[in-house]
């Protein structure tokens, strides 16, 4: 199996470069499992937002990330949101986020076909 590339959505990737370093060094290594068929360490479904969404869940020394991906396509893996969870329940702000990128690429791929 090809290892499938990343598509990062919006300001995904400038959001995961002001992660702690710690953060960063396991997010890149849960999104290459990711990438090589692998299920990331923790994680959970959220098919609320979108059908297929993951939340890779990472613990820091100052807190809680999560990364927020699709990889039921066949093309890629769609990295659509990264953020620092502040609260128990996550933000409504990241929920229109993660929502609306979600949407845009299941409108991409839509025009494609």
């Amino acid at each position: 199996m090809d290892e499938k590339d990343l598509d990062w959505r919006g300001t995904t990737l400038e959001d995961i470069k002001m992660f702690p370093n710690e953060v960063k060094k396991d997010v890149g290594f849960e999104l290459h499992k990711i990438q090589n068929g692998h299920n990331p360490t923790h994680y959970k479904a959220v098919n609320r937002w979108g059908a297929g969404v993951i939340e890779i869940k990472i613990k820091g020394d100052d807190g809680e990330y999560r990364v927020v991906y699709v990889a039921k396509f066949v093309e890629a893996i769609y990295v659509i949101h990264a953020f620092q969870k502040k609260t128990q329940q996550t933000s409504p702000k990241d929920v229109n986020i993660i929502i609306e990128r979600y949407k845009a690429v299941i409108e991409e791929r839509r025009k494609l076909t």
